[in-house]
């Protein structure tokens, strides 16, 4: 059971949906700090400049990317009852989902690594 692509298409998804939803909680505490005073906010900007936070912004591509199109997968699965494509299904949004994130994040490195 733990080796179906359909188990780890379900661990992925969940995985996703609680980085987002961490990544949300986040994005909330340093727009909310605006109300406060510029300087609270600026500080907390500044805090998520660091190369630490560039990096996880490539994650966080890569999670907002797999999980739309996972989410188109399992859509067309159930709704469309392509059960039988659901591996070849699975495998093309993993291919898709590595290379728009490849493309998404090699702009980000660069930009990180042009700011040293």
């Amino acid at each position: 059971m733990y080796k179906t692509t359909g188990f780890l298409s379900f661990v992925l998804r969940r995985f996703t949906g609680v980085a987002l939803v961490l990544y949300l909680l986040l994005h909330i505490w340093v727009i909310g700090s605006s109300l406060n005073s510029p300087g609270a906010f600026n500080e907390r900007l500044n805090f998520l400049q660091t190369d630490l936070f560039k990096i996880l912004e490539i994650a966080l591509l890569a999670a907002v990317i797999y999980h739309a199109f996972d989410g188109v997968r399992l859509l067309l699965v159930n709704w469309f009852k392509i059960t039988e494509k659901r591996k070849s299904l699975f495998y093309s949004v993993m291919v898709v989902s590595a290379l728009m994130a490849i493309a998404g994040g090699v702009p980000i490195l660069l930009f990180m690594l042009e700011g040293k």
